[in-house]
């Protein structure tokens, strides 16, 4: 631009020098606007003008390069397979977690992912009292069934083994920030897989011959007299929620019901979509995808399945109607969150690269790549918990591992019954230890801490 005494004043682009510090180096592009500024503007001021114009002028230029440039390298970040799973708005992982674990719904799995991040953040773990491994399930819960309640108060971060649910009991142990969640299946797989695992333990199933005699006609076998015995037998979601399993199929008492699990849950997962589940979990709780990378637990072996006939399946909906009309509710509001969160497109990306980190931890883990029967369990310490009719299958580890590998395997394998006593010696140390009739595997306090700092050379 001409100047009135007819010298020549330059303007240097923010625009054009970003532009240009997009693709060159930062130094370059720098010296760049030295020069214009030196052989224009500046000749006609004041040194000491000079200086600050250039200084200013320059700390501004690399304030803005330094902007484009972590803009870009975030954007490599979330296109590497290994970092993409971070979050892509800042967000502090929640560790204060309530888990309201349902019967046959994958749970086992989920409370392992629970208990495995205890221990990686060192949090607390409201765990049953005494000898017990549930908190007082199928009684409706009370704060008094948390070991130390008394003492220790509303300090637990997660609470995660079975009860039925008594909101405002729960709430005198877990914070008031807490976050709830829970999980649902189709009631169809259920029944038949409480059938089998609750064999020996509901009247209503031991006294039938097989699960499609009992749905032909389920009042024979199912008797009030035998109501707590026989809650797995019908609507046992509904009963784990805290309501009544035998309630009349009412639209005005269900839907009461369904508002009410909404205003206590902040996030219900479906069983049958375990890992968009795992995933949408992660967003929620803005955890990590190791954090949420889990092996099956509580399986049990295909020779032990029933397959239901087309009208035992009609039948479950209505027999079971309360829980059927629960699952389809909060499965509709699952994938309604999905896309209002996620999106199914990067909910199928992140789900993929969950599957290939599973993959990787089986091939470094597992010495048979899958589950094994509880008779090929070699290491007793890791059989799991046998019940009814089913065959619970487990894992072997591979040998050689490292203690660091080790544990990360350990952890990944361990059923639940065994790492609920782990934790309860862990973190009631003067307590007597809950027996399992068991090898232990991790015997104290001192044995974790030297596993998790191995010296050099071991």
């Amino acid at each position: 631009h001409k100047q009135t005494d007819g010298s020549k004043r330059v303007e240097c682009s923010l625009f054009y020098f970003l532009g240009v510090m997009e693709g060159k180096e930062r130094g370059a592009s720098f010296q760049g606007c030295l020069l214009v500024l030196e052989k224009n503007t500046l000749l006609v001021l004041p040194a000491h003008i000079k200086f600050l114009i250039v200084f200013n002028l320059c700390l501004g230029l690399i304030f803005l390069s330094g902007f484009v440039h972590v803009k870009n390298k975030n954007y490599v970040i979330l296109k590497s397979p290994k970092e993409l799973l971070i979050p892509t708005t800042p967000c502090r992982a929640k560790t204060n977690v309530m888990f309201l674990k349902t019967h046959k719904t994958a749970s086992s799995t989920v409370l392992n992912i629970m208990f495995r991040f205890v221990e990686r953040y060192n949090l607390t773990v409201a765990l049953p009292a005494d000898q017990l491994f549930h908190l007082g399930y199928p009684k409706t819960f009370l704060a008094r069934f948390v070991e130390e309640f008394q003492a220790i108060g509303q300090n637990y971060n997660i609470m995660c083994n079975h009860l039925r649910f008594n909101p405002s009991e729960v709430q005198k142990v877990m914070a008031a920030n807490t976050f709830y969640f829970s999980i649902l299946r189709n009631p169809i797989p259920l029944m038949e897989s409480s059938y089998i695992y609750y064999k020996n333990d509901a009247p209503a199933f031991r006294i039938s011959k097989g699960v499609n005699e009992y749905l032909a006609s389920p009042r024979k076998y199912y008797h009030p007299a035998d109501n707590r015995q026989n809650i797995y037998a019908r609507n046992i979601m509904w009963f784990d929620f805290g309501y009544d399993n035998n309630a009349e199929d009412n639209e005005e008492y269900i839907q009461a019901v369904l508002k009410e699990i909404e205003q206590n849950f902040h996030l219900i997962l479906i069983a049958d979509y375990f890992d968009e589940s795992m995933i949408l979990l992660k967003h929620a709780l803005c955890w990590d995808l190791d954090d949420v990378v889990y092996f099956k637990l509580n399986s049990r072996s295909q020779d032990t399945i029933q397959s239901l006939t087309p009208e035992s399946k009609e039948r479950v909906k209505s027999w079971c109607s309360l829980d059927w009309k629960l699952y389809l509710h909060f499965n509709q509001s699952f994938w309604r969150k999905i896309e209002e969160t996620i999106g199914l497109k990067e909910l199928e990306k992140e789900v993929n690269l969950l599957r290939i980190r599973q993959r990787e931890l089986m091939e470094s883990c597992l010495l048979d790549q899958e589950a094994v029967g509880k008779d090929h369990i070699e290491n007793k310490a890791l059989l799991p918990f046998q019940s009814g009719a089913a065959s619970i299958l487990g894992y072997n580890l591979r040998q050689g591992l490292d203690n660091r590998t080790l544990r990360t395997c350990q952890k990944m394998v361990m059923p639940e019954l065994q790492y609920t006593s782990y934790l309860y010696a862990v973190q009631h140390p003067h307590k007597k230890r809950k027996q399992l009739g068991l090898p232990l595997l991790w015997t104290s306090l001192q044995e974790r801490v030297q596993l998790q700092n191995p010296k050099k050379g071991t």
